[in-house]
């Protein structure tokens, strides 16, 4: 297989689907020449090759469809989305999603299922059309080649998979669809685990690494890219099934850095995993590519676009998309007052305060030639408006000018540090004002020819690093812990920096190692996953919300609309 011909599809089809669903059909009188049946469908290599990327284009929108990142990230103790004076209040349903009091009667407890199971679907139809091809010859391919597709679908159907049994703990393993009038029955967690662990390593020996595919690697599955899927499953094994396989997670990911499965490098820049760099990184393990005028679902209204202020985009000079709509903020870690919290988790931006040199608590700015700093938007935010005055970012709620803070309340055009009378700070008391932003991936000014360019780097090198930093921390290894932290740290702090850890590690705790996994993976969709593998999900006390009853919140309820559906299905247990 030509090694470029999937990369040049994958942004294609993007565009296809972008198309197919929102232009429609508006006439049905086709006169039919002749009948496409699943054993005639694929009749020539782009044929294989459509077939073969049409479940990676749903599985990148799943990053943010189906509510999965809301529900990873607002039930966690680093972002929210308050009632912005009537704004976002959607009749409680995120106030639901913060306190953990959602019931399966919430449309977002289906949404997970679905969204995920529709890319379980479709990953097994193609892997069915493509174990059908008796005769690769035929289509200008070879079988290893047949095989390697075959093995990156396995692989993204046990993506959706870990991320099933992460959600929902009790679920289906589909491996046949053509055919099938009805849905299979839950299998235990661990029975879920086997199988994933399985397509995982059955399918290693089938793929590319990142350095056979070179600059062509974005979007594809990679013995290093299943290698950490493997890390992933074993970090978080004790929480799935009960056992632990921190060690077989130590092994991996030190496999994964000895370049047993393919050559990585971290970055030097903090910023440069997720910039428009990134499909060609030597960080990004695997990214989905996107590109301004195909597909970025990154940068839709599900994710990043809306953890921004109203009017932001104009402060960037980014003006394609429209006006912004603060959906997600970062939780407070001040009061009204500006008195900080007294609990110990959330409170990400003091997170980040506690080393004070850390570049990135710059406020976000555009510097130019396609280039940044900072990566949090607070304070007064000006631009020149469209009469060529200077201005300043304004919310809905109001013609003054906003202040963003690290607070939530009612301070409407409140200057800094006055003392607002309105002493309620809760998630349906929020303004405009209200929480502080981050911006991960870069919004450049729309004459930027690298706007919106990014892939989405949905498995970072770093990651390897903090799960094997983790599994020496939990054997007592502080200092190897340490030594593998700083590696990835040493770039969010000027050369010589105090900030990094000591050679003894001995700064590490289970509270400093929950910060730092905030910390380097703020707002990338997995924070809900750190908490309950660190047993405080359920348990720990953050802004505006108190312990659950008990830890059946650890896990998703199968939503109502679903088991409606699926009379066979069971109820997860505390439901």
């Amino acid at each position: 297989m030509k090694k470029n011909i999937i990369s040049k599809y994958l942004l294609r089809f993007s565009t296809c689907m972008l198309l197919s669903m929102t232009i429609g059909c508006t006439n049905l009188d086709e006169e039919l020449y002749d009948r496409i049946t699943s054993e005639n469908f694929l009749q020539t290599r782009d044929d294989v090759i459509r077939d073969f990327l049409r479940p990676f284009e749903h599985s990148y929108w799943s990053i943010q469809g189906g509510n999965t990142f809301m529900l990873q990230e607002d039930s966690s103790d680093e972002m929210m989305t308050p009632n912005r004076q009537g704004d976002w209040f959607d009749g409680g349903q995120f106030q639901r999603v913060h306190y953990h009091t959602w019931t399966p009667n919430d449309g977002f407890t289906s949404d997970p299922w679905n969204a995920l199971y529709g890319g379980v679907t479709l990953a097994t139809n193609s892997i069915e059309d493509l174990e059908g091809i008796s005769d690769p010859a035929r289509f200008n391919m070879t079988r290893a080649e047949v095989d390697g597709m075959i093995a990156e679908l396995k692989v993204l159907r046990a993506w959706l998979n870990l991320r099933l049994l992460d959600f929902y703990r009790n679920i289906i393993i589909v491996t046949k669809v053509k055919g099938q009038s009805a849905g299979g029955l839950q299998v235990p967690p661990q029975e879920a685990f086997n199988f994933i662990e399985k397509e995982l390593k059955d399918a290693i020996p089938q793929l590319s690494t990142n350095t056979t595919l070179g600059n062509n690697v974005a979007g594809r599955w990679t013995k290093g890219g299943a290698a950490a899927l493997l890390v992933r499953l074993y970090l978080n094994a004790k929480v799935y099934t009960g056992t632990d396989r921190f060690a077989d997670c130590a092994k991996v990911s030190q496999d994964i850095i000895n370049g047993v499965y393919g050559g990585y490098e971290l970055e030097s820049r903090w910023d440069a995993p997720f910039d428009y760099t990134n499909p060609t990184s030597k960080e990004t393990i695997f990214g989905f590519p996107g590109s301004f005028s195909l597909t970025h679902w990154q940068y839709d209204g599900g994710m990043y676009f809306w953890m921004l202020p109203n009017l932001a985009p104009s402060y960037f000079g980014f003006t394609d998309f429209g006006n912004a709509n603060p959906k997600y903020a970062m939780q407070p870690g001040l009061d009204v007052d500006g008195v900080e919290y007294s609990h110990t988790l959330g409170k990400p931006f003091v997170k980040f305060q506690k080393y004070k040199d850390d570049l990135r608590l710059k406020k976000y700015k555009n510097l130019g030639n396609s280039k940044r700093e900072g990566m949090f938007l607070y304070g007064y935010l000006p631009y020149v408006n469209s009469s060529g005055k200077q201005d300043t970012v304004r919310g809905f709620k109001g013609p003054y000018p906003l202040y963003i803070r690290d607070q939530v309340g009612k301070f409407l055009d409140a200057k800094p540090g006055t003392i607002i009378a309105d002493k309620v700070s809760n998630m349906n008391n929020a303004d405009n004002n209200s929480g502080i932003f981050p911006v991960k991936y870069p919004y450049y000014p729309s004459s930027d020819a690298n706007k919106i360019s990014s892939a989405y780097a949905e498995v970072r090198y770093a990651e390897i690093y903090y799960s094997l930093a983790e599994c020496k921390y939990r054997a007592g290894d502080k200092a190897g812990a340490a030594a593998l932290l700083n590696a990835v740290r040493k770039r969010n702090y000027p050369e010589g920096s105090p900030s990094l850890y000591s050679a003894s590690g001995n700064e590490l705790t289970d509270r400093e190692m929950l910060d730092e996994w905030m910390r380097e993976f703020l707002a990338e969709g997995r924070r809900r996953t750190d908490l309950v593998r660190w047993g405080v999900f359920s348990t720990g006390i953050w802004w505006d919300k108190n312990p659950d009853k008990d830890n059946h919140t650890d896990i998703f309820p199968i939503g109502q609309n679903v088991l409606n559906a699926s009379p066979q299905l069971k109820q997860n247990p505390g439901y």
